[in-house]
């Protein structure tokens, strides 16, 4: 089963540092941005900060990238990181750091450029929503087209959190829809390079 973690604090770190290193930058940002009540870090939010206007008119194109890393509340923090937490190791450990760490940028960073051309032009956003659903397309992929590397159990519980997730996405309130539709397909078409075809 892929999604039971067993490991202590000190073993995640170890086995998974990649992992450890996002979720660790995660709750560092949203401890400065959202909790801590200077200026400083509020400059540091607005330059972090997905915006469409600011991108496609001023060309701050970092924005693509940036918004991946930054949370607006305690709710999409702990849903996001949980759900690094809980998913990515097994990604970490098939791909490698390297790789691992290319794919999940790649897939949060395509959800922002989707956001960009599909969604309104003062759009703002933030969370690493897209990379996370970028995960969940990558388990899609292996859960149709390489069962040989995930096991049947892992498969029905892959498939139910995304069906889950889905749902939310379309019922839930200051959900950025289209980073988390379009990071789950960059998962599913990066699945057979990442992987390949059996």
């Amino acid at each position: 089963m892929f999604f039971v973690r067993t490991e202590n604090f000190q073993q995640f770190i170890r086995y998974y540092p990649v992992i450890t290193a996002l979720a660790a930058i995660h709750i560092i940002l949203f401890i400065m941005t959202e909790v801590i009540p200077l200026n400083v870090f509020q400059e540091i939010k607005a330059f972090l900060l997905g915006n469409n206007y600011l991108v496609q008119v001023e060309g701050e194109y970092w924005r693509l990238f940036t918004p991946i890393f930054l949370h607006l509340s305690l709710t999409h923090v702990v849903f996001n990181t949980f759900s690094l937490v809980l998913f990515g190791p097994a990604l970490e450990v098939m791909l490698g750091k390297v790789k691992f760490i290319l794919a999940y940028l790649f897939m949060g960073i395509i959800g922002n450029v989707f956001t960009l051309f599909v969604g309104p032009l003062l759009m703002s956003h933030a969370g690493a929503s897209g990379a996370i659903f970028g995960m969940f397309g990558l388990y899609l992929y292996l859960s149709f087209f390489r069962r040989d590397l995930i096991d049947h159990q892992s498969r029905q519980v892959i498939l139910v959190i995304i069906v889950v997730s889905l749902v939310m996405t379309f019922t839930g309130a200051n959900i950025n829809v289209y980073a988390h539709l379009f990071g789950l397909i960059a998962g599913v078409a990066l699945g057979p390079i990442v992987f390949g075809n059996k």
